[in-house]
């Protein structure tokens, strides 16, 4: 039993806030307004008689027993969500069949997660689920190969399908480990290193072209690189920098000691993950996956991710239905 006056609400703002400093911004991940932010925090404190945030420095800093505390609300809070994720799907046994594709993005810590809560909902029911890239997804989806394609979006219309906005997925800059210090001028400091690009044909690569064209910025094209993990281990090996995208940085792991993750100096973009469907599906299925994926990314992916890299915080979040 919780102690009174502890909530879960409570929980969320208090997290909320030991990740952005701000109560604006803590508003905003919460869905509260601001005095509502500052009462749930308030009764919070009281309630555990101990002051979890300095509320005098700005932006707020986590006391030590703040810090203390945040760890075991992560922690909680991470496993009601997926908890909550495995529910959401409740009932799929009057699909005869169910295919899925999902970008590879996924790979590690969402689709295996998914593919068990799908298994666990089907019954008697024919399961297919492939990982590709977005363009082969989606193209799938065109020919009827799919029921369901989870895909960055190149934001055209497509003719026919209907479109489940799942994740703002923004771009950030990574750098080999101490190259870059103080990102005010991150955009001078990698004078002497070249530009390590995604492979052209990629969706997440044209987004980036697209990017930087309109800030009117050029690179030396001398390495095009097909594999994400591949691309990350050359920015290990102090080969070069690259763009990529928190899903993307969150991947590679085993990297992340001799890599920097840092703001995008180039100007704000992000792309959208959306899964789409056929038109004519008017099935709930397809929102209830929608809904079943978004938690996942949230517990598996954005947590994790805001946690390591703070400046994430209002920037790679679900898009609500």
């Amino acid at each position: 039993m919780l102690m009174k006056g502890v909530t879960l609400r409570g929980l969320e703002v208090f997290e909320a806030l030991a990740k952005t400093g701000s109560v604006a911004q803590a508003a905003e991940l919460t869905g509260l307004s601001q005095p509502a932010v500052s009462q749930q925090m308030r009764n919070l404190e009281k309630a555990l008689d101990s002051e979890l945030i300095d509320h005098g420095r700005r932006p707020m800093v986590l006391t030590a027993a703040g810090r203390s505390f945040l760890t075991r609300t992560e922690a909680v809070l991470a496993e009601l969500r997926l908890a909550q994720s495995e529910l959401t799907v409740m009932d799929l046994s009057h699909l005869q069949a169910l295919s899925i594709g999902l970008i590879d993005d996924f790979d590690n810590d969402l689709t295996p997660r998914l593919a068990t809560i799908l298994a666990d909902s089907l019954t008697g029911c024919r399961l297919k689920m492939i990982t590709a890239s977005s363009h082969d997804i989606v193209r799938a989806l065109e020919a009827r190969d799919l029921h369901i394609a989870i895909a960055a979006t190149s934001g055209n219309l497509h003719e026919g399908m209907v479109e489940y906005p799942l994740v703002r997925d923004p771009f950030i800059l990574v750098v080999p480990r101490g190259v870059v210090r103080g990102s005010a001028d991150a955009a001078a400091q990698l004078d002497g290193l070249p530009l390590l690009r995604y492979a052209r044909e990629q969706l997440i690569s044209q987004q980036i072209e697209a990017l930087l064209a309109r800030q009117a910025l050029t690179f030396e094209n001398r390495f095009e690189v097909g594999s994400h993990l591949a691309l990350m281990a050359m920015v290990a090996r102090r080969i070069g920098w690259a763009i990529t995208t928190p899903l993307g940085y969150m991947r590679a792991g085993r990297f992340h000691d001799q890599i920097d993750a840092l703001p995008l100096p180039f100007g704000e973009m992000s792309r959208t993950i959306s899964l789409f469907t056929a038109a004519d599906w008017s099935d709930r299925v397809p929102r209830d996956v929608a809904e079943t994926v978004r938690r996942l990314v949230q517990s598996q992916m954005i947590d994790p991710a805001v946690q390591q890299l703070p400046f994430l915080a209002s920037g790679f979040r679900t898009i609500s239905a």
